[in-house]
């Protein structure tokens, strides 16, 4: 059966719905028609589709990494050594302004064809480097061109960006919004990815979030992250009307038990990314006290200059680190106590959790009948998964993104038998390199693996 009719159907998959309704199958189908889920059963039978083998595959709906600057893909890894003062000595002080509109396109698209990679099929593309209409314009289109599921959070330009910023916000995005978010079916919309009070100074922020308002869109903004995160950014936002169930978290390391009160009832969710923020000592994780409170919580990558890519290093970071907290503390105290979150939470922070933060949550997140068919399969033939007990254990803890066999995005395919389809890998590490030469050689850095950046000035707490 030719794939062109747009039905699929995934034949006996371990099943990880995500629905609690439907729960874990340990063979079960799962039929994909017109871009949507339409059955996940035991055995749908014969039907007239494309078939998909599932066998020796676990079946999720795709991942959703709720915060990446994906940008800063041309600079990967170059900040692994890195603080965080001199993450924004090094990205903001020295390498944002170097970018030009091509250099845009071509870090959106490997780094977003990298998600993909990994099973991440809704990213939130927290966009801080748009320094003309035109890099703007090159991020979106790379974005578009990648495949992906995207919310695509405007995010200032890198001098609007230095903190803290007195410089207001461009109004380029309403000319973004009319160019390319006019359409209700497609796969990209749009966000505000403000600098927030704790980048910003409060008259400047209060201009942004106007401009979210105006234009009817979500808000994505960092909060409690390092010794920024101490001024009390939540109870400041909610004084000012700026606290709202549209709004999404980023990070909350810092943020007071008072702030995540507020997190709650107003009906926010959360972006952890727990592996940077343990490397660049952003403060506590936060999984915990947003989860406790019934906050949903999401999980991100952050930026590729320091980790990599893929959500399974970013679950097992939630999992490990969120735990070691706990334990050293009970370690501390003398006392055995029982583990405070489990692979089956985490699993859904990276799925349903990151749709829910994305504004998403009733269109992708889970394998439910009616919504969108992203969907990911996952191989367990391997020495490292086998022999399977517990499903959940095996994807956070030995999943990695050579194990993404298969992946759907709204119903077509984009990954089969291990290997992204309708892109030239090739071709788009020669832009990648391309680009990054012209970065590097345009900010005079001649080994980008033994710069270290100055430490930029952290506010006096």
């Amino acid at each position: 059966m030719s794939p062109s009719n747009g039905r699929f159907v995934i034949r006996r998959a371990w099943v990880l719905s995500q629905d609690p309704s439907i729960g874990d199958l340990r063979l079960a189908d799962v039929l994909i028609e017109n871009g949507k889920i339409a059955s996940v059963a035991p055995d749908l039978g014969p039907l007239d589709a494309e078939e998909i083998e599932g066998t020796d595959c676990f079946a999720l709906p795709g991942f959703v990494d709720t915060h990446r600057h994906t940008w800063q893909s041309l600079i990967r890894h170059m900040s692994t050594d890195w603080t965080l003062p001199q993450y924004f000595s090094g990205v903001r002080g020295v390498l944002g302004k170097e970018y030009s509109p091509e250099d845009m396109y071509a870090a959106n698209l490997i780094g977003m064809l990298d998600a993909l990679d990994s099973g991440i099929t809704t990213l939130v593309d927290w966009s801080h480097n748009n320094n003309s209409p035109e890099h703007a314009d090159a991020a979106i289109q790379g974005a578009i061109d990648s495949g992906i599921r995207c919310v695509w959070g405007y995010g200032n330009s890198n001098d609007e960006w230095l903190p803290v910023s007195d410089i207001p916000q461009s109004h380029d995005i309403k000319r973004i919004a009319k160019k390319w978010f006019s359409s209700s079916n497609q796969l990209m919309t749009l966000a505000l990815a403000p600098r927030g009070p704790q980048f910003a100074t409060k008259e400047v922020t209060l201009q942004d979030f106007a401009l979210a308002k105006e234009l009817d869109i979500p808000v994505t903004v960092h909060v409690g992250d390092g010794a920024w995160g101490k001024s009390l950014p939540i109870i400041w936002m909610k004084e000012n009307g700026l606290a709202t169930d549209r709004t999404t978290y980023v990070h909350c390391n810092a943020l007071t038990d008072a702030e995540f009160d507020i997190i709650k009832d107003t009906g926010g969710a959360i972006s952890i990314s727990p592996e940077l923020e343990m490397h660049m000592g952003h403060g506590r994780l936060a999984t915990l006290r947003a989860r406790d409170r019934g906050i949903p919580v999401s999980l991100s990558i952050d930026v590729c200059t320091s980790v990599g890519g893929d959500i399974f290093s970013s679950m097992r970071a939630a999992l490990a680190g969120t735990r070691y907290l706990v334990n050293v503390a009970a370690f501390d105290e003398g006392k055995s106590i029982p583990l405070p979150i489990t692979a089956v939470e985490v699993l859904n922070f990276a799925t349903q959790g990151g749709a829910t933060a994305a504004w998403l949550g009733n269109q992708v997140g889970s394998l439910t009948p009616g919504k969108k068919a992203d969907v990911v399969l996952l191989r367990t033939d391997v020495y490292g998964m086998q022999p399977l007990n517990y499903a959940a254990g095996a994807v956070v803890e030995s999943g990695n993104a050579q194990l993404v066999d298969t992946v759907f995005v709204d119903g077509k395919l984009v990954k089969r038998d291990g290997k992204l389809l309708h892109h030239d890998f090739a071709q788009v590490r020669r832009l990648a390199e391309e680009a990054r030469d012209r970065v590097l050689a345009r900010a005079g850095i001649d080994e980008p693996g033994l710069w270290q950046p100055e430490l930029y000035a952290a506010p006096d707490n």
